[in-house]
Protein backbone atom coordinates (compact mmCIF):
# COMPACT_ATOMS: atom_id res chain seq x y z
CA UNK A 1 0.00 0.00 0.00
CA UNK A 2 3.03 2.73 0.97
CA UNK A 3 4.41 1.73 -2.66
CA UNK A 4 1.06 2.45 -3.87
CA UNK A 5 0.73 5.99 -2.17
CA UNK A 6 4.03 7.03 -3.00
CA UNK A 7 3.47 5.77 -7.30
CA UNK A 8 0.16 7.85 -6.63
CA UNK A 9 2.42 10.90 -4.96
CA UNK A 10 4.85 11.16 -7.24
CA UNK A 11 2.26 10.85 -10.23
CA UNK A 12 0.47 13.66 -9.44
CA UNK A 13 3.76 15.80 -8.47
CA UNK A 14 4.60 15.14 -12.24
CA UNK A 15 1.01 15.96 -13.73
CA UNK A 16 1.13 19.76 -11.50
CA UNK A 17 4.35 20.02 -12.65
CA UNK A 18 4.09 19.11 -16.32
CA UNK A 19 0.56 21.54 -16.03
CA UNK A 20 2.73 24.57 -14.48
CA UNK A 21 5.19 24.22 -17.90
CA UNK A 22 2.24 24.19 -20.09
CA UNK A 23 1.07 27.52 -18.36
CA UNK A 24 3.92 28.95 -18.02
CA UNK A 25 4.64 28.33 -21.91
CA UNK A 26 1.12 29.37 -23.25
CA UNK A 27 1.74 33.26 -21.53
CA UNK A 28 5.41 33.23 -23.00
CA UNK A 29 3.42 32.57 -26.21
CA UNK A 30 0.72 34.70 -25.83
CA UNK A 31 1.04 37.56 -23.15
CA UNK A 32 -1.28 39.76 -22.29
CA UNK A 33 -1.79 42.43 -25.18
CA UNK A 34 -4.08 44.94 -23.18
CA UNK A 35 -4.32 47.04 -20.23
CA UNK A 36 -5.76 46.73 -16.24
CA UNK A 37 -8.81 47.98 -14.87
CA UNK A 38 -9.66 46.95 -10.99
CA UNK A 39 -13.36 46.86 -10.44
CA UNK A 40 -15.04 45.30 -7.23
CA UNK A 41 -14.46 41.28 -7.40
CA UNK A 42 -12.23 41.51 -10.69
CA UNK A 43 -9.49 42.34 -12.10
CA UNK A 44 -10.61 43.06 -16.33
CA UNK A 45 -8.25 42.95 -19.13
CA UNK A 46 -9.14 44.50 -22.24
CA UNK A 47 -8.05 45.70 -25.15
CA UNK A 48 -9.35 49.71 -26.46
CA UNK A 49 -9.04 50.84 -30.14
CA UNK A 50 -10.37 53.34 -32.68
CA UNK A 51 -11.35 56.53 -31.70
CA UNK A 52 -11.84 57.48 -28.18
CA UNK A 53 -14.27 60.23 -29.10
CA UNK A 54 -16.83 57.81 -31.07
CA UNK A 55 -19.86 55.61 -30.51
CA UNK A 56 -18.58 52.72 -28.25
CA UNK A 57 -18.80 49.32 -28.80
CA UNK A 58 -17.73 46.81 -26.03
CA UNK A 59 -16.82 43.50 -27.28
CA UNK A 60 -17.59 40.08 -24.94
CA UNK A 61 -16.68 36.83 -25.76
CA UNK A 62 -18.00 33.30 -25.04
CA UNK A 63 -17.64 30.47 -22.45
CA UNK A 64 -14.03 29.33 -22.29
CA UNK A 65 -13.15 32.31 -24.37
CA UNK A 66 -11.26 35.26 -24.45
CA UNK A 67 -11.03 38.95 -26.27
CA UNK A 68 -8.71 37.49 -29.02
CA UNK A 69 -12.05 36.01 -30.33
CA UNK A 70 -12.86 39.44 -31.29
CA UNK A 71 -9.24 40.76 -32.07
CA UNK A 72 -8.50 37.89 -34.62
CA UNK A 73 -10.07 40.08 -37.04
CA UNK A 74 -13.46 41.85 -36.04
CA UNK A 75 -12.23 44.56 -34.06
CA UNK A 76 -9.64 45.87 -35.97
CA UNK A 77 -12.54 46.18 -38.89
CA UNK A 78 -14.50 47.79 -36.53
CA UNK A 79 -11.81 50.32 -34.87
CA UNK A 80 -11.95 51.93 -38.43
CA UNK A 81 -15.33 53.66 -37.45
CA UNK A 82 -16.02 53.03 -33.51
CA UNK A 83 -14.35 53.36 -30.62
CA UNK A 84 -13.85 49.67 -29.42
CA UNK A 85 -13.21 47.69 -26.09
CA UNK A 86 -12.97 44.20 -26.12
CA UNK A 87 -12.80 42.97 -22.84
CA UNK A 88 -12.19 39.14 -21.09
CA UNK A 89 -15.01 38.39 -19.14
CA UNK A 90 -14.31 38.18 -15.16
CA UNK A 91 -12.33 35.28 -15.10
CA UNK A 92 -11.41 34.50 -18.32
CA UNK A 93 -8.61 35.43 -20.48
CA UNK A 94 -5.99 37.73 -18.04
CA UNK A 95 -9.08 38.58 -16.09
CA UNK A 96 -9.59 37.56 -12.90
CA UNK A 97 -12.04 37.15 -10.24
CA UNK A 98 -12.15 36.95 -6.34
CA UNK A 99 -14.41 33.24 -6.76
CA UNK A 100 -16.58 31.13 -8.76
CA UNK A 101 -19.70 32.75 -7.23
CA UNK A 102 -19.12 35.51 -9.53
CA UNK A 103 -19.87 33.80 -12.50
CA UNK A 104 -23.55 34.41 -12.17
CA UNK A 105 -25.07 36.33 -14.97
CA UNK A 106 -25.78 39.27 -12.58
CA UNK A 107 -22.81 39.48 -10.96
CA UNK A 108 -20.69 39.83 -14.13
CA UNK A 109 -23.34 42.12 -15.37
CA UNK A 110 -22.49 44.03 -12.08
CA UNK A 111 -18.68 44.00 -12.76
CA UNK A 112 -18.57 44.90 -16.58
CA UNK A 113 -20.67 48.28 -15.97
CA UNK A 114 -18.67 48.87 -13.07
CA UNK A 115 -15.52 48.56 -15.52
CA UNK A 116 -17.42 50.32 -17.97
CA UNK A 117 -18.19 53.38 -15.07
CA UNK A 118 -14.41 53.54 -14.83
CA UNK A 119 -13.75 53.56 -18.65
CA UNK A 120 -15.88 56.58 -18.65
CA UNK A 121 -18.00 54.57 -20.83
CA UNK A 122 -21.89 55.55 -21.17
CA UNK A 123 -24.09 54.49 -23.78
CA UNK A 124 -22.33 51.96 -25.30
CA UNK A 125 -23.05 48.98 -27.91
CA UNK A 126 -23.10 45.97 -27.00
CA UNK A 127 -21.64 43.16 -28.78
CA UNK A 128 -22.12 39.63 -26.89
CA UNK A 129 -21.24 36.04 -28.82
CA UNK A 130 -22.63 32.79 -27.37
CA UNK A 131 -22.35 33.13 -23.69
CA UNK A 132 -21.43 36.83 -23.96
CA UNK A 133 -24.84 37.54 -25.48
CA UNK A 134 -26.15 36.13 -22.37
CA UNK A 135 -23.96 38.43 -20.60
CA UNK A 136 -25.06 41.11 -22.56
CA UNK A 137 -28.84 40.81 -22.43
CA UNK A 138 -28.03 40.56 -18.67
CA UNK A 139 -26.35 43.95 -18.49
CA UNK A 140 -29.37 45.46 -20.39
CA UNK A 141 -31.55 44.24 -18.12
CA UNK A 142 -29.49 45.55 -15.17
CA UNK A 143 -29.28 48.88 -16.20
CA UNK A 144 -31.82 49.62 -19.11
CA UNK A 145 -31.40 52.82 -19.52
CA UNK A 146 -27.18 52.53 -20.16
CA UNK A 147 -27.02 50.35 -23.42
CA UNK A 148 -27.67 51.65 -26.80
CA UNK A 149 -27.94 49.23 -28.46
CA UNK A 150 -27.69 45.25 -28.46
CA UNK A 151 -25.58 43.29 -31.20
CA UNK A 152 -25.58 39.56 -30.19
CA UNK A 153 -23.69 36.68 -32.53
CA UNK A 154 -25.26 33.33 -32.00
CA UNK A 155 -26.31 34.22 -28.61
CA UNK A 156 -27.30 32.21 -25.70
CA UNK A 157 -30.57 33.51 -25.02
CA UNK A 158 -32.59 30.25 -23.52
CA UNK A 159 -32.13 27.34 -21.20
CA UNK A 160 -31.10 24.09 -22.96
CA UNK A 161 -32.27 21.03 -21.27
CA UNK A 162 -28.72 19.81 -21.47
CA UNK A 163 -25.05 21.36 -22.48
CA UNK A 164 -23.64 21.42 -25.81
CA UNK A 165 -21.45 18.05 -26.13
CA UNK A 166 -18.32 20.02 -26.74
CA UNK A 167 -18.67 22.06 -23.01
CA UNK A 168 -19.97 18.85 -21.02
CA UNK A 169 -16.33 17.69 -19.18
CA UNK A 170 -16.89 21.29 -17.75
CA UNK A 171 -19.95 20.31 -15.46
CA UNK A 172 -18.48 20.30 -12.11
CA UNK A 173 -19.86 21.69 -9.57
CA UNK A 174 -17.32 21.79 -6.76
CA UNK A 175 -14.93 24.32 -6.60
CA UNK A 176 -12.32 22.33 -5.24
CA UNK A 177 -12.88 19.59 -7.76
CA UNK A 178 -12.76 22.08 -10.59
CA UNK A 179 -9.02 23.33 -9.46
CA UNK A 180 -8.07 19.60 -8.94
CA UNK A 181 -8.54 18.25 -11.91
CA UNK A 182 -7.00 21.98 -12.97
CA UNK A 183 -3.94 21.42 -11.53
CA UNK A 184 -3.59 17.96 -12.25
CA UNK A 185 -4.95 16.40 -15.27
CA UNK A 186 -6.63 19.49 -17.52
CA UNK A 187 -3.74 21.29 -19.52
CA UNK A 188 -2.06 18.03 -20.57
CA UNK A 189 -5.54 16.58 -21.92
CA UNK A 190 -5.96 19.65 -23.28
CA UNK A 191 -3.01 19.56 -24.84
CA UNK A 192 -4.16 16.25 -26.34
CA UNK A 193 -7.75 16.40 -27.28
CA UNK A 194 -7.44 20.51 -28.32
CA UNK A 195 -7.46 20.07 -31.89
CA UNK A 196 -10.77 17.62 -31.71
CA UNK A 197 -12.92 20.13 -29.25
CA UNK A 198 -11.47 23.10 -31.75
CA UNK A 199 -13.25 21.17 -34.82
CA UNK A 200 -16.35 20.39 -32.90
CA UNK A 201 -16.66 24.12 -31.79
CA UNK A 202 -16.29 25.45 -35.66
CA UNK A 203 -17.74 23.01 -37.43
CA UNK A 204 -18.83 23.25 -39.89
CA UNK A 205 -16.42 25.50 -40.59
CA UNK A 206 -12.86 24.93 -40.77
CA UNK A 207 -10.69 26.23 -37.16
CA UNK A 208 -8.84 29.49 -38.10
CA UNK A 209 -5.38 29.78 -38.91
CA UNK A 210 -3.03 31.06 -36.86
CA UNK A 211 -6.05 30.04 -33.97
CA UNK A 212 -3.62 29.32 -30.98
CA UNK A 213 -1.93 32.43 -30.83
CA UNK A 214 -4.22 35.47 -32.77
CA UNK A 215 -7.01 33.15 -31.61
CA UNK A 216 -6.18 33.12 -28.23
CA UNK A 217 -5.94 29.52 -28.01
CA UNK A 218 -2.90 29.14 -26.39
CA UNK A 219 -4.52 30.10 -23.11
CA UNK A 220 -6.73 27.24 -23.18
CA UNK A 221 -3.69 25.63 -21.75
CA UNK A 222 -4.10 27.86 -18.41
CA UNK A 223 -5.86 26.12 -15.40
CA UNK A 224 -7.52 29.21 -14.84
CA UNK A 225 -9.38 29.01 -17.99
CA UNK A 226 -11.05 25.26 -17.32
CA UNK A 227 -12.03 26.48 -13.52
CA UNK A 228 -13.58 29.67 -14.91
CA UNK A 229 -15.36 28.00 -17.62
CA UNK A 230 -16.54 25.19 -15.52
CA UNK A 231 -17.60 27.94 -13.02
CA UNK A 232 -19.13 30.05 -15.91
CA UNK A 233 -20.81 26.96 -17.42
CA UNK A 234 -22.27 25.71 -14.07
CA UNK A 235 -23.41 29.52 -12.76
CA UNK A 236 -24.98 30.62 -16.08
CA UNK A 237 -27.32 27.81 -17.05
CA UNK A 238 -30.02 28.47 -14.39
CA UNK A 239 -29.57 31.96 -14.58
CA UNK A 240 -30.59 32.12 -18.36
CA UNK A 241 -33.86 30.87 -17.20
CA UNK A 242 -34.17 34.01 -15.16
CA UNK A 243 -33.68 36.40 -18.09
CA UNK A 244 -36.64 35.06 -19.38
CA UNK A 245 -39.12 36.36 -17.27
CA UNK A 246 -37.56 39.50 -17.67
CA UNK A 247 -37.85 39.50 -21.74
CA UNK A 248 -40.97 41.07 -21.82
CA UNK A 249 -41.47 43.48 -19.71
CA UNK A 250 -38.10 44.64 -18.91
CA UNK A 251 -35.65 44.61 -21.93
CA UNK A 252 -35.83 48.10 -23.50
CA UNK A 253 -32.84 48.15 -25.51
CA UNK A 254 -33.28 47.82 -29.40
CA UNK A 255 -31.40 45.65 -31.84
CA UNK A 256 -31.07 42.41 -33.37
CA UNK A 257 -29.55 38.92 -33.67
CA UNK A 258 -27.07 37.54 -36.05
CA UNK A 259 -27.06 33.41 -36.05
CA UNK A 260 -25.49 30.95 -38.42
CA UNK A 261 -28.10 28.61 -39.90
CA UNK A 262 -25.37 26.06 -39.39
CA UNK A 263 -24.26 26.26 -35.85
CA UNK A 264 -23.71 23.15 -34.20
CA UNK A 265 -23.53 24.88 -30.70
CA UNK A 266 -26.43 27.02 -30.26
CA UNK A 267 -29.83 26.11 -32.21
CA UNK A 268 -30.56 29.45 -34.24
CA UNK A 269 -34.23 27.94 -33.77
CA UNK A 270 -33.87 27.84 -30.44
CA UNK A 271 -31.97 30.68 -28.85
CA UNK A 272 -32.53 33.53 -32.00
CA UNK A 273 -35.73 33.66 -33.47
CA UNK A 274 -38.18 33.85 -30.34
CA UNK A 275 -36.07 36.99 -29.66
CA UNK A 276 -37.93 38.86 -32.47
CA UNK A 277 -41.33 38.92 -29.91
CA UNK A 278 -39.01 41.19 -27.51
CA UNK A 279 -37.65 43.56 -30.08
CA UNK A 280 -34.61 41.51 -31.30
CA UNK A 281 -34.67 40.51 -34.81
CA UNK A 282 -33.10 37.56 -35.73
CA UNK A 283 -30.27 37.63 -39.43
CA UNK A 284 -28.89 34.41 -40.58
CA UNK A 285 -25.44 33.46 -42.21
CA UNK A 286 -25.63 30.52 -44.79
CA UNK A 287 -22.95 28.09 -44.47
CA UNK A 288 -21.48 29.51 -40.84
CA UNK A 289 -20.61 27.49 -37.64
CA UNK A 290 -20.48 28.79 -34.46
CA UNK A 291 -17.17 30.71 -34.45
CA UNK A 292 -18.72 33.73 -36.79
CA UNK A 293 -16.51 36.70 -35.18
CA UNK A 294 -13.26 34.61 -36.07
CA UNK A 295 -14.79 33.36 -39.44
CA UNK A 296 -17.16 35.76 -41.22
CA UNK A 297 -15.52 38.90 -39.45
CA UNK A 298 -16.48 41.25 -41.86
CA UNK A 299 -20.35 40.14 -42.12
CA UNK A 300 -19.99 40.81 -38.40
CA UNK A 301 -18.22 43.85 -38.25
CA UNK A 302 -20.96 45.08 -41.19
CA UNK A 303 -23.77 43.91 -38.51
CA UNK A 304 -22.82 45.37 -35.40
CA UNK A 305 -22.15 48.74 -37.85
CA UNK A 306 -25.76 48.91 -38.34
CA UNK A 307 -27.24 48.35 -35.53
CA UNK A 308 -24.94 51.03 -34.12
CA UNK A 309 -25.63 53.49 -37.21
CA UNK A 310 -29.43 52.74 -36.28
CA UNK A 311 -29.40 53.94 -32.41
Amino acid sequence: MATILAILAVMLIALVVRTQMLARKAEAALPAPGAFQQVDGAMLHFVEQGPKDAQTLVLIHGLAGNLHHFTYGMSDLLAQDFHVIAVDRPGCGYSTRDNDGLAHLGEQAEMLWAFLDARGVKNPVLVGHSLGGSVALAMALLRPDRPSALALLCPATHPMPKAPAVFRPLQLRSTLSRRLFAYTIVSPMTRLIQPKVLRSVFAPEPVVPNFQTRGGGWLALRPETFISASADLMGTSGDVASLIDRYKTDLKTPGAILFSENDTVLSASHHGTPMAQYGLPMKTLPGRGHMIPMTAPKECADFVREIARAT
